[in-house]
């Protein structure tokens, strides 16, 4: 068994800071929805390797009434300490709040959180 996909939710109309968060953020690169799904909102989010497997893939839901995810969070493991470093001085730079206070919590990791652009947790961690 494998994970295939995380979804988080967004309220409606909330795709664009999602984008900014996910995309310009933690540098997700989006992918098209399948047309069947394209109707009912939301953004998807993947991330490949270097011979271009498919390593993380996130999907972003509309869900009225919204509220955001404050201790159910996707978990991001990054390449090494200076990537992590330089992608929360991105969502530094972008306004985002990065809680460091966790760095040492989880034996064998160096984590942080922070939330997306509708207070969805989100951890990052080497």
């Amino acid at each position: 068994m494998r994970l295939h996909h995380v979804q988080v939710a967004c309220p409606r109309g909330g795709e664009d800071a999602a984008r900014r968060f996910y995309g310009e953020g933690l540098g997700l690169t989006e992918v098209d929805k399948p047309a069947e799904l394209a109707g009912r909102g939301g953004v998807w989010f993947r991330s490949v390797d270097a011979a271009g497997a498919v390593t993380a893939e996130l999907h972003i839901g509309v869900e009225a009434p919204f509220a955001p995810a404050r201790k159910a969070h996707p978990a991001f493991l990054l390449a090494d300490e200076a990537t992590l470093e330089q992608v929360v001085r991105r969502l530094e730079r972008l306004g985002y709040v990065v809680d460091r206070s966790e760095w040492s919590t989880f034996p064998g990791y160096r984590r942080v959180h922070t939330g997306d652009a509708h207070g969805n947790r989100v951890e990052l961690l080497v």
